[in-house]
């Protein structure tokens, strides 16, 4: 059967706990020792009937404890298809964890408290939902039965949210009405709502078209592993990113830019004719091809881009905030490179929605950002594709995954003209500098330049002030040591204690360690 994965998000007691337990009763996918459970935790509270939130609210000691949320999976199936539910936190200190969740999904149900209306934090999950690029949006306006089931409640939060959708190039919208903690188009469709003539929940989760939303235009083949059991076999397994790629497809290997012609698809239960996204087969080739894990395969008149800087909206996901320039790496379908964030073009107001100046990102931010990796990715937009338009930020040191981005196309290019000081500093990572140390030796020198070095610093050390005045002009930081140091209008500093101590005191003062 076919699978929809499908994603909630809500503010805080909009009652997607209560919704999802709801589904999985009322299509009778709970089990009894669950129900059980239920039942018993029920009569210990004043709730009235069945409490299904605690069907799905499992993570209620962690939130009283203080720890942070993580995304919970939930599974259920029907007679017509196959589920897994991303069960969100709705407040907006957790927008990494809705990201997290909604990064594979095909659907995503937005709840709206039928007395509230539309929130702020409302816009942000419908925001996210357009931002990573989920096709399909349900909003369900939730706790009909606390307005009577009035349709001119639920027809004035359709009206405001169709406008705000229509801002984000939201398309497919499905608005429902409906009562989690009573049923009402949940399931089945409510007597209560004639007005409404649209789908109950569940039959719209189980008819909303996904098939056509997979990229099947675009051969993009990841290599993840080289398979060479013997000398008479080799072939590259991997997941198809999209496209398809079928027995005698001629496709070019990147980035060596060589050309062969499908030999044979294999599984594990037999060969194929042709594979197609989500599937994962080895491919065995014509020709003998030096290829290894992280090249791809394509098909030779419809390449991805291969970029090394590109453009990319950015989920920020750790403690410690995104500054510029500092080293990182970038994981990719099945490659990782080392990378680095040259420019934060702009921070997302998620209250407003609007863009605003920033250089630095923290904790559940989201920023439009400008990406240089150390060699070529092969990417696409994202809005083209999600597989090889995505990426995840981690850190070099201790591994954790920083952030989640979503590739917006190539660097746009500045228009034809000289090469400024500007450019210079945005393309090396920083300003040029003169830095004079007339009585230090060779030795300190050499000290000095690899501490500078470490720190990222592109660094040219001479004991000739012409030169190293050049290398400052060039936008480099130029060291001058010894006796032919002396001072000029662009000097940042110069340090006449030799002792390495105090130089680097000096260096640290001015902010260059």
């Amino acid at each position: 059967m076919e699978l929809l994965r499908f994603t909630t998000a809500g503010s805080v007691d909009d009652g997607k706990s209560t919704l999802i337990g709801r589904l999985l009763y009322d299509s009778k996918t709970v089990y009894e020792d669950q129900l059980a459970s239920v039942r018993k935790a029920t009569t210990n509270q004043t709730t009235k009937g069945l409490d299904l939130s605690l069907l799905t609210d499992g993570l209620r000691a962690e939130r009283e404890q203080g720890i942070t949320i993580d995304v919970a999976y939930r599974y259920f199936a029907t007679p017509r298809r196959k589920f897994i539910i991303a069960d969100t936190p709705g407040h907006e200190q957790y927008t990494r964890n809705m990201a997290t969740g909604a990064s594979t999904a095909d659907l995503a149900i937005v709840l709206i408290d039928a007395r509230y209306g539309v929130l702020a934090q409302s816009r942000l999950h419908a925001y996210i939902a357009a931002l990573l690029g989920i096709p399909h949006l349900v909003v369900a306006v939730n706790k009909m039965d606390l307005v009577d089931f009035r349709e001119l409640a639920f027809l004035g939060i359709r009206d405001q949210f169709a406008e705000f959708a229509r801002k984000l190039n939201l398309h497919e919208v499905q608005f429902i009405p409906l009562s989690a903690l009573e049923g009402d188009n949940v399931v089945k469709r409510s007597g209560r709502t004639p007005w409404y003539r649209g789908p109950s929940l569940l039959d719209h989760l189980e008819t909303v078209p996904i098939a056509r939303d997979r990229n099947l235009d675009d051969l993009r083949f990841p290599v993840q592993y080289v398979i060479r059991p013997n000398l008479d076999f080799r072939g590259f397994a991997g997941q198809v990113a999209s496209g398809v790629i079928r027995k005698g497809d001629t496709v070019q290997v990147l980035p060596s830019g060589k050309t062969s012609r499908v030999k044979s698809l294999v599984t594990y239960d037999g060969e194929l004719e042709e594979a197609f996204s989500p599937m994962s087969v080895t491919v065995c080739l014509e020709d003998e091809i030096d290829i290894s894990r992280g090249d791809m395969l394509a098909h030779p008149d419809n390449l991805p881009d291969s970029s090394r800087r590109f453009e990319a909206n950015l989920v920020w996901m750790s403690g410690k905030p995104l500054e510029p320039h500092r080293p990182l790496l970038l994981k990719h379908t099945t490659t990782v490179v080392q990378a680095r964030i040259p420019e934060i073009r702009h921070r997302m107001d998620v209250h407003s929605l609007t863009p605003v100046p920033a250089n630095q990102l923290h904790l559940n931010e989201i920023g439009f950002v400008l990406v240089e990796s150390q060699r070529p990715l092969f990417c696409d937009s994202y809005t083209r594709n999600r597989q090889t338009g995505s990426f995840i930020l981690i850190d070099p040191i201790s591994n954790d995954t920083l952030a989640a981005g979503m590739i917006s196309g190539p660097e746009a290019l500045t228009p034809a003209g000289p090469v400024t000081a500007e450019d210079r500093a945005a393309r090396i990572g920083h300003r040029p500098h003169l830095i004079l140390l007339p009585n230090a030796d060779a030795a300190t020198a050499q000290e000095v330049e690899r501490a500078l070095f470490d720190h990222g610093y592109l660094v040219y050390r001479t004991d000739d002030f012409g030169d190293g005045k050049a290398a400052a002009d060039a936008g480099l930081v130029g060291l001058v040591f010894g006796p032919e140091a002396r001072v000029s209008d662009s000097t940042i500093l110069s340090v006449t204690d030799s002792t390495s101590d105090e130089i680097f005191r000096a260096l640290h003062s001015v902010g260059l360690l």
